[in-house]
């Protein structure tokens, strides 16, 4: 993980517009018949509906996306009581999460009040405005009370996160060590450490799961709680008068652990030792949740129990426990049904959804996504990493049917596939892609060589792409220019490799090329001084490393002309055998969903052939990106209205294809609005066969228009575009263009960092 400095948290945080969230308009705004309808005299329509039904507020408003994260600020990460003004970035930084995990809203309110009564009359006034309320970093024993009472009197769902998302995660990691373990939840002795809120309701959660409550032992500052000790019986110690064992015969962290199964810890760094491990039962479950230092190291635990089924806060190490896997989808599921409450029947069909989660098939691709070590359920993965894109889907339908079924949703989903598809497509907009590329990428970084070293935003994105973990950088050219230009631009060049392809020491290098080259080309007229002769040109220098193994993938194109790339990449890497030709794709992350256009870089004008290829390729690609293509090969023309021309290539091209993939959902040749429009398509061409079906790939006839369309989509708005994404080659070669930036090239490394990856999984299966 990259180190975190204050600089540059303060950076973050000020720079360009202050803050982390914004409020963004949903409607039209740009006529004055628009501003009518938004303001004077169109709202009035609205407001006179919901004074008739207040409910309507849900139809007319933003109340049912919108949740308040509302704090005081005393109890703020691990900070204490800081105050409800400084406790603001944390909030928006709740904010962030909501959005970008679940598409929420976020308004943050900071109360400045400490007097529980008093805060919750303040929540109370302003309950009207949301549609949930998230409670954030409020102390114990406080938040218990002020929970309570707003969930009895507020018919929207009320939630402290810091009690209960840390429950549910843990909850569900709980069930599924304990599976690992091959022990009963029933059965087992639990040691929890810290007597705050998250430690008393992650408790009272197991014993609803089905934790015997005579095997829990609690441990506050004062060492454990028990029954006779004195004050337990006074104004705020109800939880823990609660948790108080019976048993005389332990009194501190290290007796209490003695046999235990499962040690809980939600206190400090450092107070469980490797001896006290080294005394619990067999496979003991250690959730070691401090942070940022947690009770007891990973390593010191490994070491003591090689045995040990570990969690962390932290994500640096195996099953992290982290809230962020449940709060976002948790009032999603219950915004949806709009619900009044988030009851328990909600949190325990959330942290079975989450536990069920960690336990399914991982298909190939969220492998290579997220798991690039081919993580199985088990003792390294027993609970889904946060990014996981299926959370938003089973959790949040998981928490909606049980609002539904414990009477609690105002709201009822009749379709249920379509729900699915709903929260699908409301996470394609964002940046979650690009979230998913780099986290994947981080969790097994290659050796990325980057051809033009000395070009300023090259150089950069190799910079960042090293400090965020995801690949090992070589950069070509020369060493003393580069070290030169990473001066100027205020770089740290530690840990990344400088290979000066042209200096004399790499002569033999660049003559062992030359004869692989040379020998891999003689029958197409290629001698050795030929070849030799091309070393000292980065794209056939650098694609060389990646042909030889020497690096293990490569990026090229802020200097070179396509034409000349793809020359260098035919004769040195190859095409894939199975194919004729090659290909580009990029990536559209728009509101609407993710969609993949091709080929948008390589083929001019591609004929039957080349289009049936860039089809297959198209295929292969988007199922490697986790999504089912549904393509429309498109033209000016639809089904058959031309039969000249390229709409001809187009429509032959569709029929050897459907011929070829029977259960592929493809059809053309189609105008983009009849791909775009599915009610229209169906209606006006009924026999089509992606009726009923949502567009997401786009086969377009020509590299004119689908270079033009990428970039109009690029430059007309905000969607994210990510690309261009090599088709086809034999090996992790990508490309860029002269305009790409930093974050462009940062995102097509890592997607070449994945390519590779599962190149090198296909050598060895």
């Amino acid at each position: 993980m990259a180190k975190i400095t204050k600089e540059a948290a303060l950076l973050y945080h000020s720079q360009g517009k202050p803050g982390k969230i914004e409020v963004v308009p949903t409607k039209p705004y740009s006529t004055q018949t628009d501003l009518s309808l938004a303001y004077s005299p169109g709202v009035a329509e609205p407001c006179l509906e919901i004074e008739k039904n207040p409910q309507d507020a849900y139809k007319y408003t933003a109340k049912g996306n919108l949740v308040a994260v509302i704090s005081n600020g005393t109890a703020v990460l691990g900070l204490g009581d800081i105050g409800a003004i400084a406790g603001k970035p944390v909030m928006e930084g709740k904010g962030l999460l909501f959005k970008i995990y679940g598409g929420i809203d976020v308004f943050d309110i900071e109360v400045n009040e400490k007097d529980p009564e008093k805060f919750i009359q303040a929540v109370k006034a302003i309950a009207p405005t949301f549609g949930g309320i998230n409670l954030e970093d409020i102390k114990a024993p406080e938040c218990f009370e002020i929970e309570r009472r707003l969930k009895e009197e507020l018919d929207i769902p009320v939630m402290h996160d810091d009690q209960h998302g840390t429950a549910i995660i843990s909850s569900a990691g709980l069930l599924n060590a304990l599976e690992v373990a091959g022990k009963k939840i029933e059965d087992v002795k639990i040691v929890v450490n810290g007597a705050g809120a998250a430690a008393i309701s992650c408790t009272k959660l197991y014993e609803a799961l089905g934790a015997t409550h005579e095997n829990i032992v609690m441990l506050d500052s004062k060492g454990v709680i028990t029954s006779d000790r004195e004050g337990l019986d006074r104004p705020g110690n109800e939880m823990k008068r609660y948790f108080a064992t019976e048993r005389r015969d332990v009194h501190t962290l290290e007796e209490a652990v003695r046999g235990a199964d499962v040690f809980l810890g939600l206190s400090k760094g450092n107070v469980l030792t490797q001896d006290m491990v080294r005394s619990m039962a067999s496979h003991p479950i250690v959730f070691a949740l401090a942070n940022p230092v947690p009770e007891i190291s990973y390593e010191d635990a490994m070491a003591a129990r090689p045995d040990v089924l570990m969690s962390t806060g932290r994500s640096d190490y195996p099953n992290q426990i982290n809230n962020v896997i449940g709060f976002p989808y948790i009032f999603r599921g219950a915004l949806d049904v709009a619900s009044t409450a988030i009851n328990e029947e909600m949190k325990l069909a959330a942290v079975r959804a989450i536990a069920a989660l960690a336990k399914q098939p991982v298909p190939d691709i969220v492998n290579e996504v997220y798991h690039v070590n081919n993580f199985t359920f088990g003792p390294d993965y027993f609970i889904p990493k946060p990014v996981d894109p299926r959370l938003i889907t089973e959790v949040s339908m998981a928490v909606a049917k049980a609002a539904i079924e414990s009477g609690v949703a105002r709201k009822n989903i009749e379709d249920w596939d379509a729900y699915r598809q709903h929260l699908k497509e409301l996470m394609g907009q964002e940046s979650k892609l690009t979230r998913q590329l780099r986290e994947t990428a981080r969790r097994n970084p290659q050796r990325v060589v980057f051809a033009e070293g000395i070009h300023p935003t090259m150089l950069k994105a190799a910079v960042e792409a090293k400090a965020e973990g995801i690949c090992h950088p070589i950069l070509l050219g020369n060493d003393e220019a580069i070290s030169k230009l990473a001066k100027e631009l205020e770089l740290s060049l530690e840990g990344i490799e400088i290979v000066n392809l042209r200096h004399p020491d790499e002569a033999p290098r660049r003559e062992h090329y030359a004869r692989i080259l040379a020998e891999k080309r003689a029958r197409q007229g290629y001698n050795f001084q030929e070849a030799n002769d091309k070393m000292f040109e980065r794209n056939y220098f650098g694609m060389m490393m990646v042909e030889t193994g020497e690096a293990d993938a490569f990026i090229t194109g802020l200097y070179t002309k396509y034409s000349n790339t793809i020359k260098v990449a035919k004769e040195v890497i190859g095409i894939q055998p199975e194919y004729k030709h090659f290909g580009t794709m990029h990536i559209i992350n728009s509101k609407k969903g993710t969609y993949f256009l091709a080929d948008t870089l390589i083929n001019r004008h591609p004929d039957t052939d080349t289009l049936i290829d860039i089809a297959k390729l198209s295929k292969q690609t988007v199922e490697f990106f986790n999504h089912k293509p549904t393509m429309a090969m498109l033209s000016y023309s639809n089904f058959g209205s031309d039969n000249e021309g390229s709409p001809a290539k187009v429509h032959e091209a569709v029929e050897i294809l459907q011929q070829i993939y029977p259960d592929l959902a493809i059809d053309g040749e189609m105008q983009v609005k009849f791909a775009m429009n599915k009610e229209a398509r169906d209606e006006k061409y009924p026999f089509n066969k992606l009726k009923g079906k949502e567009v997401n790939t786009l086969v377009f006839p020509n590299l004119s228009s689908a270079n033009a369309t990428y970039q109009l989509i690029q430059s007309m708005s905000e969607t994210e575009v990510i690309g261009p994404i090599q088709m086809g080659l034999n090996k992790p070669i990508h490309f860029t263009d002269c305009e790409a930036s930093v974050r462009d090239i940062v995102n097509i490394t890592a997607v070449a960092v994945i390519d590779a990856i599962v190149e090198k999984k296909k050598k060895n299966r």
